[in-house]
């Protein structure tokens, strides 16, 4: 499946990247009450699609988080944002004081479709865990988001090394949690995903939240129900490898959608879709609702693309809608 945070990064310059989100840095991040960074955080990108003053949708939406894109390799097994950033001194990091001075706080994004993945450029899970812990160390993390998606996923040693490596995160920070992001077919995980939770339970990778990323089906139907089927699904599959009661295992699942036009013709997430979204995940008390990106939360003519929905909206409005979610 295509999508359009798997395109070829377009990387900014620094002075480009830190525009619109150095201002008003924090010496430290504030506590954060509520659900958390899991719970509800739109994905937002700096790398392309015209990124968004974070405070500014923040104070406009009620949003509270943002799952941070992407950290991925530098060739080697060492992260960077889009594998050339540092973690340290650039735009990345001042929109991360940015949202903490403002109340917020983030989940970080390893993966995604393009670009080295540290699953692959690490060669064993401890050394993969210690890739991850040099950002958990770096910005404080209360939780980090693996998007394993392409040569990451459809490998058998590759997922096996992440599992591994988040158990072994789980091992060394109390408190931490971790998501495990992924595509999936209308009635659930494919097969590589029906994969990759039983090694998570057979591993004991201790992944708190399994969430799929319902969209390019290749269909015109009603997304809303379609990802209802998706995520009923996964609910299955985790309950099953878990031995869990349905309660537990919603309690474990996740829903990533896009919000207006996706990367399919014809596949369009309303958002009326998101609103009866919204309504079953609050339902059953998922662990997690977002969407790719709040880059994209806004209104455009024409197919979309990385910095606007292709539909009629108004500025926000998926971010509003997962601004409500609360677990």
């Amino acid at each position: 499946m295509k999508r359009l945070r798997r395109t070829a990064l377009i990387l900014l310059s620094a002075g480009a990247l830190a525009a619109g989100v150095t201002g008003g840095l924090a010496q430290a991040a504030p506590s954060v009450t509520g659900a958390g960074p899991v719970t509800a955080s739109p994905y937002l990108y700096l790398g392309w699609g015209n990124p968004p003053d974070p405070a500014s949708v923040m104070s406009a939406s009620g949003v509270k988080a943002f799952t941070m894109a992407f950290m991925l390799s530098d060739g080697g097994c060492n992260a960077k944002w889009d594998g050339s950033r540092a973690l340290k001194g650039g735009g990345d990091e001042a929109a991360i004081k940015k949202i903490r001075s403002a109340g917020g706080d983030v989940i970080i994004s390893f993966g995604g479709w393009s670009g080295a993945k540290l699953g692959e450029h690490c060669g064993t899970a401890s050394a993969l865990a210690g890739a991850y812990q040099k950002v958990i160390d770096a910005y404080g993390l209360k939780a980090i988001d693996i998007d394993i998606e392409d040569t990451e996923f459809h490998s058998n040693a590759v997922q096996d090394r992440v599992l591994g490596a988040l158990k072994i995160v789980k091992q060394h920070n109390a408190g931490i949690r971790t998501v495990v992001t992924f595509g999936t077919d209308t009635t659930g995980p494919d097969s590589w995903g029906q994969r990759l939770i039983s090694r998570g339970a057979a591993l004991g990778a201790g992944v708190d939240v399994w969430s799929i990323m319902p969209f390019d089906f290749g269909s015109g139907g009603n997304m809303a129900s379609l990802t209802v089927s998706a995520a009923d699904g996964l609910k299955n599959r985790v309950k099953a490898a878990f031995g869990l009661s349905d309660a537990a295992a919603y309690a474990k699942i996740g829903i990533s959608s896009m919000n207006g036009k996706t990367d399919n013709a014809g596949e369009v997430v309303t958002l009326a879709n998101f609103n009866t979204i919204l309504g079953y995940a609050q339902q059953h008390h998922i662990a997690r609702f977002t969407f790719w990106s709040a880059n994209r939360d806004r209104p455009c003519a024409g197919a979309g693309g990385d910095s606007c929905s292709g539909i009629s909206q108004k500025p926000w409005d998926f971010s509003k809608v997962i601004a409500k979610f609360t677990g």
